[in-house]
């Protein structure tokens, strides 16, 4: 009979296996999706899905209740919490960074300790080993003199002689053993000696950090480590003594061949005077030579890439013309002292700018000058010089257009105001226009103290013109090695008239009050009825701040001028050869001295249109000209032909400039300076038959060429603006003509404002 096939009735709903078995940790029901082995719609299991899901809801209002609960609460007690709780996370972390610090630094300390100890036990090792072959040398010697006394006791009488004969000899060469083992000792030591002195620089370089940091624990006002240091103090010395690379190579083979002759003295059986000379034989061979490696290290040494170790230096960044005269005068102002730091920084090799200030004539009177290399638009660099410890910082105005050079400062400002760690010193800018003074200041801040060269030395020009010899009490005045400035409260003098104070200092001149109530505001050639307050300074012209002090009035005459009283001015003709930047300046300030009626003869080789848009884009405003009338003059300064076109013999002053412009180098505008003066002379001279004179100097015989100059210069006064102060030397010489130490000048002003 066929079985029957039972089959299962037919229900509406999907069959599914049976569930697997649960995981160690159920998820919530809800993380079930259609996807995984039990389907989320299984009617099955909904009485287990209700259950979670009103598990889960408890839970929700749980939270919910108490989230809701805190934050019903007080505010401030959760502010408390919270700020409680940063607190201690800011503990915490401070906490960890220490420990690591300090886990760090005492995982290094382990490190050092342990190449000590196993230095110490290969050290031990060694002399041990030693001391046991000297042990055993000395048994077998035992073993020898034992060894002859049993032979002579068993020899016969007859070889007695023989026998003495045998035992005198080894007798002597054992008393020669006996003499050698201090000589193995002194071996022994020889080689601990030579291999700790060679491990003992191998360990300081490698580990100076580690004690360097232990101490700045101990000592948190110590910043930098001792490996700088000992690498700015090898840079320093291969630097400033001309003699220290070849110094330091025989240092070093004077080192070697000692070292070599002991360690070759601790394994060999030569004396010391032996192996002292065959190490110095190895170190003569050519063949064992490393000159090239050795003369590149040192060389690398000298390349300036260390930092500057140095406190309350004076720094200066950039390079022009002006920085022997700034060097020169510094050296001056710390001459006193005992010499300082001056630190150089600009984007020029470190040799190059170390050959041109060796170059330099001038004594450095106990100054040290270390060089850089590097811009001051980057922090690196000007951390690489120290720049939050210096205690002045003289920022330099590039050789070349104004404009850009002012930029420059600008940005070198700004970088120095972005220092992290602040400027000790104040900052002194070097700067082209007197328009972008505002903005440095404003950008700077009060550190910030502004030099405009360039239009304060054409104003000193007109000035020298007018009244010669200026030049040189401008000089005196600036400069640190005559009269200086000086300021000082006196007492006594309070509730005195400045007029009086004036004739108050027998060796002093006064030229000025520190007004106390003005801030410490510095007025120059106050009223004659001011009157001292208290807190009030003078401010003086003298020759050390020791040498003067106010006396007791004299007896004046006092007497008054009429009111009616005027000194006429008479006309004037002025001839500028030359052009420069600041020449609308020029105009404008001869228009404000001169008479009516005088004249301005401009003689360059711009082009007409052109110095007319020049003297337009600068400011000035011809037709505003009130007493001066501008001539123009097309021509070379230094072709003859073109000078004899003008009537130099009408001029009543000439002032020859600095054409920068067309020259490269401070040198060569001085020659070209020269050369105009000379043919000016020169024309000058020919033409005096039409000049009534009979004025001349001394110096010279009247004969000559150059007393022939001197007497056309005594007609007009001729003023020469000189870069170089080389060049000073040939004109005082000739005294042909007065000159105007433009870039000594300014020198002398910036180095002025940054020693006060």
């Amino acid at each position: 009979m066929p079985s029957q096939i039972h089959r299962k009735p037919q229900s509406s709903f999907p069959y599914f296996p049976p569930p697997p078995p649960p995981p160690p940790k159920t998820p919530s029901f809800r993380d079930v999706s259609e996807t995984a082995p039990t389907p989320y719609r299984d009617f099955k299991y909904a009485r287990t899905r209700r259950r979670v899901d009103v598990s889960q809801r408890s839970q929700r209002s749980k939270v919910s209740e108490e989230s809701n609960g805190a934050v019903s609460g007080p505010k401030p007690e959760v502010s408390a919490v919270s700020a409680k709780i940063e607190d201690v996370s800011a503990v915490k972390k401070v906490s960890k960074i220490i420990g690591v610090s300090v886990r760090d630094l005492k995982n290094r300390w382990y490190m050092a300790v342990s190449v000590a100890v196993l230095i110490t036990v290969f050290s031990s090792l060694l002399y041990k080993n030693f001391s046991l072959q000297n042990q055993v040398n000395e048994l077998q010697v035992l073993v020898k003199i034992l060894d002859l006394k049993e032979a002579q006791r068993q020899t016969l009488v007859q070889d007695q002689i023989s026998n003495c004969n045998i035992s005198i000899g080894a007798t002597n060469s054992i008393e020669q053993e006996i003499d050698h083992l201090p000589s193995k000792n002194l071996k022994i030591l020889a080689l601990i000696l030579s291999i700790t002195l060679l491990s003992v620089p191998f360990l300081i370089f490698k580990y100076v950090d580690y004690v360097s940091k232990s101490r700045s624990l101990d000592n948190i006002s110590e910043e930098v480590s001792l490996n700088k240091q000992l690498a700015y103090w090898v840079d320093l010395f291969l630097s400033v003594h001309p003699y220290a690379k070849p110094l330091g190579l025989l240092v070093a083979t004077l080192l070697l061949i000692c070292l070599g002759g002991l360690a070759l003295h601790g394994v060999t059986d030569g004396s010391l005077a032996e192996c002292l000379w065959l190490s110095w034989t190895y170190v003569a061979d050519s063949g064992n030579h490393a000159d090239s490696e050795v003369s590149e290290k040192l060389d690398s040494l000298r390349k300036g890439r260390s930092e500057v170790v140095e406190k309350s230096h004076t720094l200066i960044l950039g390079w022009s013309d002006k920085l022997g005269s700034l060097l020169n005068q510094l050296a001056i102002a710390n001459e006193s002292l005992g010499g300082g730091i001056v630190v150089v920084m600009a984007e020029r090799d470190k040799e190059e700018m170390e050959l041109d200030i060796a170059k330099m004539e001038f004594n450095f009177k106990g100054t040290s000058v270390i060089c850089r290399s590097g811009s001051p638009l980057i922090l690196a660099d000007l951390k690489k010089v120290s720049v939050s410890k210096a205690r002045a910082i003289i920022v330099l105005a590039e050789d070349g257009n104004a404009d850009q050079s002012d930029a420059r400062a600008l940005r070198t400002v700004l970088s120095l105001a972005g220092v992290k760690e602040g400027l000790r010193g104040h900052i002194v800018v070097e700067l082209s226009d007197l328009d972008n003074k505002v903005l440095v200041k404003l950008v700077g801040g009060d550190p910030v103290q502004t030099v405009v060269a360039h239009d304060v030395i054409g104003r000193l020009m007109i000035q020298c013109a007018r009244q010669p010899g200026l030049a040189q009490i401008w000089e005196d005045i600036l400069g640190f090695e005559n009269c200086e400035f000086y300021i000082k409260r006196w007492p006594q003098l309070d509730g005195m008239q400045f007029e009086d104070v004036l004739i108050s200092f027998p060796d002093a001149i006064p030229c000025g009050v520190k007004i106390a109530s003005y801030s410490g505001k510095i007025v120059l050639n106050p009223e004659d009825s001011y009157v001292l307050q208290e807190g009030d300074e003078v401010l003086v012209i003298a020759e050390d701040d020791d040498t003067y002090s106010p006396a007791a009035l004299p007896t004046v005459w006092r007497g008054s001028l009429p009111k009616d009283f005027f000194v006429p001015k008479s006309t004037e003709k002025i001839l500028l050869c030359s052009w420069r930047r600041d020449m609308e300046d020029m105009i404008m300030v001869l228009d404000a001295f001169l008479a009516p009626g005088s004249e301005l003869w401009m003689f360059n080789d711009v082009l007409g249109k052109e110095r007319e848009k020049k003297l337009t884009d600068g400011g000035l405003d011809i037709n505003r000209l009130v007493n001066i009338s501008l001539v123009h003059r097309e021509g070379n300064a230094v072709i003859r032909r073109h000078l004899e076109s003008l009537p130099l013999q009408s001029f009543d002053s000439v002032l020859i400039l600095a054409d920068e412009s067309v020259e490269d180098s401070a040198i060569q505008a001085d020659s070209r300076s020269l050369a105009t003066l000379l043919l000016i002379c020169d024309i000058q001279a020919k033409r005096l038959p039409f000049r009534d004179t009979q004025v001349h100097r001394g110096s010279f015989s009247q004969g000559s060429w150059i007393g022939d100059m001197q007497q056309a210069s005594d007609k007009s006064v001729i003023i020469s603006e000189i870069l170089d102060p080389r060049t000073k030397n040939l004109l005082s010489m000739s005294k042909i003509s007065d000159y105007v130490l433009s870039n000594e000048l300014v020198s002398m002003a910036l180095a002025m404002v940054a020693e006060d």
